[in-house]
């Protein structure tokens, strides 16, 4: 395929890119590529800056609020983002809930919180792995009884991300024990500040509070919350877990990483001469940047195909792109080796200005490397999409 930008392509370019200059707060650009912790109100700051310019949910159809984008455009606006140093547009709004409740939503429904999704009104967190149901999610026990016209909600749901802040959940639940377990699963829409909701965090190995338990004892729950039919729910989660797939391979995020990795490989020697010179080490960046380039191109094949939603492709697309993030953060923890072992909390939380160690740049690297083991886990583990890409791909 041809991937030369167009005259067309080359001006949207430019004007993604003074926007981005105008309207990124220098504060959140400086978080951002210096690898410290954002706040939620980091997230939503930027979220909001991109939905005045109408650009906060560059997948959505002009109907619905979005700019009408082609796939080429939303794929250079991921890039200048990267490029630039955004903070991410979380993606359990816009590109996950969202998009079921466009293809599978009532007209209520997408009334209610589409506008509300697009402007960062309602911060959403995923309700779908439990304990004993992570890859195996249809496993799932998390039981909803309909009673006159609610929902009686009762499980537990566990690494649910950012719950802490969240206002709404969409949250898969069992509503038919008695039928083969994917047949028994509905989609409900939570409010998070329901009565007998409990949020207890789960403190990670870089020691940042990210992911969630989430306890539900008789939580009462709308019936008109449910989306789609009763029952139907898996087939709107394997839906949306294409849509998170695809959105994983963090291509622009990743080039701006390889950057930085190269910037670094720079500012630090090895035997009198700047690490980038190494030949060894040389090869290693190399191989990650081809890597790189070949995720792109397999990533723009995929978003610009005809079919309406990703398919297993998308598997492809978060294995590779995972393993991509995950090798970068290793180049540079190679590259600064036991300078990497401070741990300075408060600057990473923003409580002070500067690292305790003196070196802004590195201090933050030590818990981004710990912090990004998730990757290959999230959105359905590697070793699971290799089973979803052997078995509808290859057909094994």
């Amino acid at each position: 395929m041809d991937l030369s930008y167009s005259a067309a392509d080359l001006a949207f370019r430019d004007k993604v890119r003074a926007f981005l200059a105008a309207n990124l707060p220098p504060d959140l650009q400086k978080k951002v590529r210096n690898h410290v912790r954002l706040t939620r109100n980091d997230y939503v700051r930027w979220h909001q800056i991109a939905a005045r310019q109408g650009w906060s949910a560059p997948g959505w159809p002009v109907e619905y609020g979005g700019p009408g984008w082609t796939p080429t455009q939303r794929h250079i606006w991921e890039e200048e983002c990267g490029r630039a140093g955004t903070p991410q547009i979380l993606p359990f709004g816009v590109n996950m809930v969202a998009p079921v409740l466009m293809a599978f939503g009532s007209a209520a429904q997408k009334a209610h919180y589409l506008p509300r999704i697009l402007n960062c009104d309602d911060w959403w967190c995923q309700g779908y792995s439990e304990p004993g149901a992570g890859s195996d999610l249809a496993s799932l026990k998390t039981r909803a009884v309909r009673v006159g016209d609610v929902y009686i909600v009762n499980g537990q749901k566990t690494w649910t991300t950012l719950a802490q802040h969240a206002d709404m959940m969409f949250c898969l639940v069992r509503t038919n024990p008695d039928v083969r377990k994917q047949e028994g699963i509905s989609f409900l829409l939570i409010d998070m500040t329901s009565p007998g909701i409990t949020v207890r965090p789960i403190i990670t190995l870089d020691e940042e509070h990210e992911v969630n338990e989430v306890f539900f004892e008789n939580v009462r729950v709308p019936a008109h919350n449910l989306v789609g039919q009763e029952n139907k729910g898996w087939t709107y989660a394997k839906y949306l877990l294409g849509h998170e797939r695809t959105g994983i391979a963090g291509v622009g995020r990743s080039k701006r990483e390889l950057a930085f990795l190269k910037k670094l490989a720079m500012e630090h020697t090895r035997h009198g001469k700047p690490l980038l010179h190494d030949p060894v080490f040389a090869s290693k960046v190399a191989n990650v940047e081809i890597e790189l380039m070949a995720l792109e191109t397999t990533v723009l094949r995929v978003i610009t195909r005809p079919a309406h939603a990703p398919g297993p492709e998308a598997s492809l697309l978060k294995i590779r792109g995972t393993e991509v993030q995950q090798w970068l953060t290793e180049l540079m923890i190679d590259v600064l080796g036991p300078d990497m072992l401070p741990f300075d909390p408060a600057y990473l939380e923003g409580d002070s200005e500067h690292a305790v160690t003196g070196d802004d740049t590195g201090a933050a690297l030590g818990a981004n490397y710990l912090n990004m083991r998730k990757t290959s886990i999230y959105g359905g583990s590697n070793e699971i999409q290799k089973n979803i890409i052997a078995q509808m791909i290859l057909g094994l």
